[in-house]
């Protein structure tokens, strides 16, 4: 059944109200790694949005030919396809974000954004559409990711970019940049987005068939409370 949203609630679901990090959950494990610095962030970010994108439009092209049985493995083996295609770029281009990166670039064809919107939106939508929600989604991941790494990076070593920013009388909170911070930073922000969706009147939709984890065999344990990576 096709989707009726408009573009711009497909284009903009994933920015608050779907947001994959902060509402949904998803994508825990890369968001908690490597926003130690905005540059690994952003640099993440982007590259799941290129995955995103153009999964979504080959899954959605070839919807009516995939055999339901094998439709999983047809799709991570898409999004392995284009994982591959941004490592060789990466590697090729941007030296030093393949090697911060390191085994997370690769880690991208069994993110749980990915395949959740493979399965629960691109499978079941035109291409088109599953465009517009791939960016939607990547433009969410990345922002959060981005505003991770800003309040990590500043706060806890006193750069961005690796530019000295905080002036050296100023002692940097070094636990931000530690997994603990990071959990810390997360949490902050996970709140900051439910206050902010419930104050608009807007609850995410708890139901594992809708989230995309239907093809998940804890999906009815879950109850879409938490994420899964």
């Amino acid at each position: 059944m096709e989707n009726k949203q408009s573009k711009l609630a497909i284009l903009t679901n994933g920015l608050l109200k779907e947001n994959p990090n902060l509402r949904l959950v998803l994508g825990t494990c890369p968001t908690l790694a490597i926003t130690t610095a905005v540059f690994n962030s952003i640099g993440m970010g982007l590259a799941a949005t290129f995955v995103l994108i153009f999964s979504n439009m080959a899954i959605s092209a070839c919807r009516k030919i995939i055999p339901d049985k094998v439709r999983i493995p047809a799709f991570i083996t898409i999004i392995a396809g284009f994982v591959t295609i941004v490592m060789m770029l990466v590697q090729a281009f941007v030296q030093p974000l393949y090697q911060a990166l390191g085994v997370y670039l690769p880690l991208i064809v069994v993110n749980c954004i990915i395949l959740g919107r493979a399965e629960m939106f691109a499978s079941k939508n035109g291409i088109l559409d599953s465009a517009l929600d791939g960016l939607g989604m990547g433009i969410g991941f990345t922002l959060t990711l981005t505003l991770m790494g800003f309040i990590r990076e500043l706060l806890g070593a006193g750069t961005l970019f690796g530019i000295q920013i905080l002036p050296s009388s100023i002692e940097p909170m070094a636990i931000l940049a530690s997994p603990p911070g990071g959990f810390f930073v997360f949490g902050i922000l996970m709140a900051l987005a439910i206050y902010l969706d419930e104050k608009q009147g807007k609850k995410v939709d708890a139901d594992p068939e809708k989230m995309g984890c239907a093809g998940c065999p804890n999906s009815k344990n879950c109850h879409g409370e938490g994420g899964c990576e």
